[in-house]
């Protein structure tokens, strides 16, 4: 169970009691934050809930590295998080993953080498580098890394840029999507997802709070969309084009 979804989880108070009631129920538990409302006394609460794996967002390590990405945030309060939760596993004899995830941006790349060699040291018990998702990229990002191997993107002989994977038709056809049967996003106000990249609700399936969960996944409206992403009926929805499945 994925207690994450747009948004910062640790705004949520009462989320440990949560996690312990997933946990009790013998679920795995994944928490993901910006670290920016980690306290001590939060970390404990997380440690002691029985939290699998907490993934801590830290795309740069300096402050003009880190605020080019994190506007607003603060590296220093993110490192201090990722501190107190090594602090409470270590104190609480947990076996919780603390997983630093580090976006590859052209303002960080100088840093990569640094950072594999010192994540631990930070706090972090396993490094996770991911490619990151942009916006407005056809004609270029000032966030791309350099070298295109880290990146989504694609440059084109008339240099514009295309996701990698945006031949989605012929990719889906050969590879179907499992983001659909392996789960759903449940947000706040009941409303069940297909996948998380569908970040504007622009598929909601139902809602838990008037159908149960089983009734949802197998409805018509479900099953329609399930059908046009496996048998990759164009066109395709728009959450399918920037994802990197």
């Amino acid at each position: 169970m994925q207690f994450y979804f747009q948004g910062e989880p640790l705004l949520n108070k009462q989320l440990p009691e949560m996690i312990a009631r997933a946990h009790q129920a013998g679920l795995y538990t994944i928490v993901s934050t910006n670290a920016q409302a980690l306290t001590s006394l939060m970390a404990q609460r997380l440690v002691k809930s029985g939290l699998s794996r907490i993934i801590v967002s830290i795309d740069g390590f300096s402050e003009e590295s880190y605020a080019a990405y994190r506007v607003g945030g603060s590296l220093h309060r993110a490192l201090e998080g990722l501190q107190h939760l090594h602090e409470a596993k270590v104190q609480n004899g947990s076996s919780i993953r603390i997983e630093l995830q580090v976006l590859r941006l052209r303002t960080n790349e100088h840093e990569w080498q640094w950072i594999k060699k010192h994540y631990k040291k930070l706090g972090a018990t396993h490094l996770v580098f991911k490619t990151a998702q942009l916006y407005d990229f056809e004609h270029g990002h000032p966030l791309m890394p350099t070298n295109e191997r880290y990146s989504r993107y694609k440059k084109m002989a008339n240099g514009t840029y295309i996701h990698k994977k945006s031949f989605r038709i012929s990719h889906l056809a050969s590879s179907p999507c499992y983001r659909l049967w392996s789960g759903c996003v449940i947000t706040t106000t009941g409303d069940v997802l297909p996948c998380c990249y569908d970040k504007d609700h622009h598929h909601s399936l139902g809602n838990i709070t008037t159908q149960s969960l089983s009734d949802i996944f197998h409805s018509k409206r479900a099953n329609a969309l399930h059908h046009r992403v496996l048998h990759a009926i164009a066109p395709l929805p728009e959450m399918c084009k920037n994802c990197d499945r």
